[in-house]
């Protein structure tokens, strides 16, 4: 799949939307470590941004963003449009990243 054809809008400039797959979605669940709280709250008294909470929530994005386009492809499309990320805690220290989309199958426009 082409990265270039992920949108969270509803189309691509030069394409049509030939066939809608329906929904693909790329789940996972992270948590953090006493080693990597520590951390934190030792960031976190000083101020500013808490690096090592950003890389764990950069790599789930990545993560559920991988996994996304990965079932996309499974389900035969080239495009994935309406994509989204959406984020929950499900126990303390416990998150599950979720990024969703359209899948779609796209042909440049003549």
């Amino acid at each position: 799949m082409d990265k270039h054809l992920i949108t969270t809008g509803f189309d691509f400039e030069g394409y049509r939307i030939t066939k809608y797959l329906g929904i693909t979605k790329g789940i996972i669940v992270r948590s953090r470590n006493v080693f990597g709280n520590i951390g934190a709250g030792f960031q976190a008294m000083f101020g500013g941004n808490i690096t090592i909470y950003t890389e764990l929530c950069e790599k789930a994005r990545d993560d559920g963003y991988t996994l996304m386009t990965q079932h996309a492809e499974q389900m035969g499309a080239n495009a994935i449009i309406g994509m989204r990320y959406d984020a929950n805690d499900i126990a303390p220290g416990i998150t599950e990243v979720l990024a969703y989309g359209t899948a779609v199958v796209v042909e440049k426009s003549e």
